[in-house]
């Protein structure tokens, strides 16, 4: 099972030094990819802005959004181009992680509905992929650039309904949990393969999770601050998740052992603090 960590793109207050310093350090490290975490309304980076500023100092570490709240790019084409962008500049490293997001004023900021959003993702996907497969728009051709990897860049989609596992099955390369147990990971992964098999898809879904994790003489606290602000909108479930983070490199590795169990393929494990030792510290967990 790879081990990814996230970018602190997220955190606030994060200067852009401490991000590029982050990501070549996490690359020395050995880590699998850099995630980063898609919202609107909160004081983070854009996600294909980190990732951009994070693919000028790496060279090997894959580049994940997990995940980009994609019913927010209204334009599907545009949003094609960005990701083929990235993903060429990149030489091919980029992950295209998307979901729906769950926050009701990240719609509202952009002056969109939640209403039909499940479609309107199905029509970007649609439209991306004829984007990346080099169709004739135009007197001018096509929408470049090219993506490096034939076709577009991996695909993979969050949520948990059942909609979502059948949109996995017909439009991805793989599926991720935004947060949760092992074994409701488990469980959710059954009912993706299930998906994938029915629409006749050869081969296995790749499948992801995201874990939080804050190491070091204050990591209680430093989970319990970011995580109670970030998940603030959702009252009492705040503290639930900020329970659940990986405080200890037992922790760390009993999640690992729990993940790679459960059929996960990749855990990436997204930070609480923009502290450097951060990295470090996660290294020598799973090390």
């Amino acid at each position: 099972m790879d081990i990814g960590i996230g970018l602190p793109s997220t955190i606030p207050d994060t200067e852009g030094r401490t991000l590029v310093e982050w990501a070549r350090t996490a690359e020395q490290a050995g880590f699998s990819t850099l995630g980063t975490i898609g919202r609107l309304v909160y004081p983070n980076y854009e996600e294909f802005v980190a990732l951009g500023a994070a693919a000028a100092v790496t060279s090997r570490i894959r580049l994940t959004t997990s995940t980009l709240l994609a019913p927010l790019h209204s334009n599907p084409a545009l949003l094609a181009k960005q990701a083929a962008s990235l993903d060429r500049l990149s030489g091919g490293r980029l992950v295209l992680g998307l979901s729906l997001g769950g926050r009701e004023d990240d719609y509202i900021a952009s002056g969109l509905s939640t209403h039909g959003r499940g479609h309107r993702l199905e029509e970007q996907l649609a439209m991306m992929k004829r984007v990346w497969s080099g169709e004739d728009f135009g007197t001018a051709g096509g929408i470049g650039p090219e993506p490096a990897r034939p076709g577009g860049p991996e695909i993979i989609l969050g949520g948990a309904a059942e909609a979502t596992f059948r949109r996995v099955a017909r439009f991805a390369d793989g599926w991720i949990m935004g947060g949760g147990t092992p074994d409701m990971f488990a469980q959710l992964a059954a009912a993706v393969d299930q998906a994938w098999q029915e629409a006749g898809r050869p081969g296995r879904p790749r499948k992801l999770t995201l874990a939080y994790f804050a190491l070091g003489p204050d990591a209680r606290a430093q989970a319990d601050r970011y995580l109670q602000d970030y998940y603030g909108w959702l009252g009492d479930i705040a503290s639930q998740i900020a329970a659940g983070a990986a405080v200890s490199a037992e922790m760390v590795k009993s999640y690992v052992a729990a993940f790679e169990a459960s059929g996960c393929d990749e855990v990436i494990f997204v930070p609480t603090a923009a502290r450097l030792d951060q990295v470090s510290l996660l290294a020598s967990a799973v090390a």
